[in-house]
């Protein structure tokens, strides 16, 4: 059965630990420590938290942000704080600030103390997190952090709006030949509270190393509003991306035969979820369900050939979508601070054998210019 579904609904292993550009060293690792998991320390909801706490050290009459709910104060209004005329109600912002970084700091450092985090050169932090002034501040302090602690490694926010990086690295995990003959891909992106889908430009012709690749059209869908069934949501998505395919038809693009899907927990190279995804809609983890399969049979072909899809890690696609900028250093890794803590590690494939990779790279890129001339 597992065979059958790799040959028919792919073109590579789900969840692959060898990509084109990287080698996936490991993703979604779950360390713990007498208080639970650690990466409850350094979620969303942990920066929630730590705010409410401090705003519970003062009387109510004198809290600088009001009696909204720490969970119900939206990210502007925070970053309006940073920066508005109320000093007290700045300092309450970034003592949070402060006291998330030391956790993040700690959790990244447990990461980083790992074997298969050992060596990394640069992580780049996403998640809807980072989508702040607070949130960039917290990174850029956990970096000061870290190299206190004499970590050797970068701390840096991910380019990409992380509303579209997941999107994006979907196309590190698409076959060499679609940038050939075709200038987009389909693209999906699951999270526990909502699933996007968009046409993604690979713009290849502009920059070969995918560094120029763009969103065209997205769709976001808020799951979490509606509580469908797991079936019901599968039937939702394919309306999505049949909606994007005439969207991509109707502006003439070359949509590529190809369905990328980044989707939390871990993922097994016939598609199925072993673990992870207890926040999306129904049971994911069933050994009878497998969305890869489901897509295949709800799009069966896309222009006049047989769809192709392969899922990852939702961290691992994050990541991915830096992988043009991190062509200076070996090993790196990705943590997507959402509603936990996504993770992953890569090492790049072009460095393998002292830069041998590399080399004959160039020389095949020397060889395309000169027949083109």
């Amino acid at each position: 059965m597992a065979e059958d579904i790799v040959t028919t609904t792919g073109i590579a292993r789900h969840g692959a630990t060898r990509l084109p550009s990287v080698d996936v060293d490991s993703f979604n690792i779950e360390l713990k420590d007498d208080a639970g998991f650690l990466g409850d320390r350094a979620s969303k909801g942990a920066f929630r938290r730590i705010l409410d706490g401090l705003r519970k050290l003062k009387d109510e009459v004198d809290d600088p942000l009001g009696k909204k709910d720490s969970h119900d104060i939206g990210k502007t209004e925070l970053d309006e704080a940073l920066v508005g005329d109320d000093i007290h109600a700045a300092a309450l912002v970034h003592g949070a600030i402060e006291e998330f970084a030391q956790e993040l700091a700690y959790v990244t450092g447990r990461f980083l103390k790992t074997k298969a985090w050992a060596d990394t050169e640069r992580i780049v932090v996403g998640g809807g997190f980072r989508q702040s002034r607070v949130g960039e501040l917290a990174i850029a302090r956990t970096d000061v952090l870290l190299k206190a602690e004499d970590f050797k490694v970068d701390l840096v926010p991910i380019r990409f709006d992380p509303d579209e990086a997941g999107l994006i690295g979907c196309l590190h995990l698409a076959p060499s030949w679609i940038f050939e003959a075709h200038d987009s891909i389909l693209a999906v992106d699951i999270g526990g509270t909502n699933i996007r889908c968009g046409v993604v430009e690979t713009r290849w012709k502009k920059a070969k190393d995918l560094s120029r690749a763009g969103v065209f059209k997205s769709e976001l869908w808020r799951h979490a509003d509606d509580e469908p069934t797991r079936e019901g949501a599968v039937k939702r998505l394919v309306k999505m991306l049949k909606g994007l395919i005439t969207a991509a038809e109707t502006e003439g693009l070359k949509l590529a035969p190809f369905i990328g899907i980044s989707c939390p927990g871990v993922i097994n190279e016939d598609g199925s979820i072993e673990k992870g995804a207890q926040n999306l809609p129904g049971n994911w983890e069933s050994s009878k369900f497998n969305l890869p399969a489901s897509l295949v049979e709800g799009i069966p072909q896309i222009g006049d050939h047989d769809t192709a899809v392969l899922m990852h890690n939702d961290g691992v696609a994050q990541g991915l979508s830096e992988v043009p900028f991190m062509q200076d250093v070996e090993c790196w890794g990705v943590l997507t601070i959402g509603t936990g803590l996504g993770n992953a590690r890569f090492t790049n494939r072009a460095k393998e054998k002292n830069g041998k990779k590399a080399k004959e790279d160039k020389k095949d890129d020397k060889k395309e210019k000169k027949s083109k001339d």
